[in-house]
């Protein structure tokens, strides 16, 4: 008996597929999310200034954008960033992420049928808790669970 060998590449795309197929999105939907989203977050008070502050050229941001939520969403691997690294620095605590997340799960209701909403706002909920673990601990700070990050007041 033969097994046939799959590559990476095939397992990832026979994945990809499958979420497709469960829940809608596909590459264009990223797309849409991802310029609503940060349409919302460069209007933001509390975390558009933070973004302003490090981005003047938006587009190839997106771009990074749309490849990251392809990898995230669908499992492509089109992205190999390191978010963490890229958001260590960042003046950032608990109230921006909840900010991030409200602005999120608000295009994605908006922007996506409920059960792609709901796929990508399970993924951003546990990517906005790693970062602020990881950000919380950069700091010196080690949370106990349940425990939020909050920067001293300056």
């Amino acid at each position: 008996m033969t097994v046939p060998v799959r590559s990476a590449d095939q397992g990832r795309a026979d994945i990809a597929e499958a979420i497709q197929r469960e829940t809608g999105i596909d590459e264009a939907m990223i797309e849409r999310l991802v310029r609503g989203f940060y349409a919302r977050v460069r209007e933001d008070a509390l975390i558009g200034p933070v973004f302003a502050a490090r981005i003047t050229d938006w587009e190839p941001h997106l771009q990074q954008m749309f490849a990251f939520w392809s990898s995230v969403a669908l499992m492509t691997g089109r992205y190999n960033g390191q978010p963490m690294r890229k958001h260590l620095p960042l003046p950032v605590d608990a109230r921006h992420f909840d900010r991030w997340l409200a602005l999120f799960e608000t295009t994605a209701r908006e922007v996506c049928p409920p059960k792609a909403a709901d796929h990508f706002i399970e993924r951003a909920q546990r990517i906005a808790e790693s970062l602020e673990l990881g950000i919380a601990n950069g700091q010196g700070v080690l949370l106990r669970k349940g425990e939020r990050f909050r920067r001293a007041e300056t």
